[in-house]
């Protein structure tokens, strides 16, 4: 099946837009990664169902204390980071096992195209509204080119184990 990634390429310029941009927001990454996840709640609020520390917590999101460190990670490490780096490597690269991991709680979670979706749209917005100065057509696709190679990459590992 394809993922609609193969063939395209990030380009110098896009890389250029997504590194001036992640500057600009890692700062406030903490912040920006749970305005990121709030935004999915707030569009999809069945998605807190995938979460295990969100489903019977009788705690608002916001106010969920093992939801910001998450958050963090996936707006940081899995998400921003690995634009930045994407150019440069040519591919995506969050290392293997992670990528694994994160195609197996996926998977194990329930996760589906329409959540990345939602997701994808969470993004985009979360960075206009850091950097809207900035923002552009072109910043905006730039995201989004590297948001797609990062769930093509994550739905390659989305597979059962057998």
């Amino acid at each position: 099946m394809s993922s609609g990634t193969e063939g395209k390429v990030f380009t110098e310029e896009q890389e250029a837009l997504v590194v001036k941009s992640w500057a600009a927001m890692k700062k406030n990454a903490g912040e920006l990664g749970l305005k990121f996840f709030l935004k999915i709640f707030e569009i999809a609020p069945s998605a807190k169902k995938l979460f295990s520390f969100l489903k019977d917590s009788p705690v608002p999101p916001e106010q969920n204390a093992k939801l910001k460190p998450h958050a963090m990670t996936v707006f940081v490490m899995k998400t921003c980071e690995a634009a930045v780096q994407l150019r440069k490597a040519g591919k995506v690269t969050v290392r293997e096992s992670n990528l694994k991991r994160l195609g197996a709680a996926h998977l194990k979670y329930g996760v589906v195209d329409e959540h990345f979706e939602v997701t994808k749209y969470a993004l985009l917005e979360t960075i206009k509204e850091a950097v809207p100065e900035m923002w552009s057509p072109e910043m905006k696709n730039a995201w989004g080119e590297a948001y797609d190679q990062l769930v093509a990459a994550i739905k390659s590992e989305m597979k059962p184990s057998t």
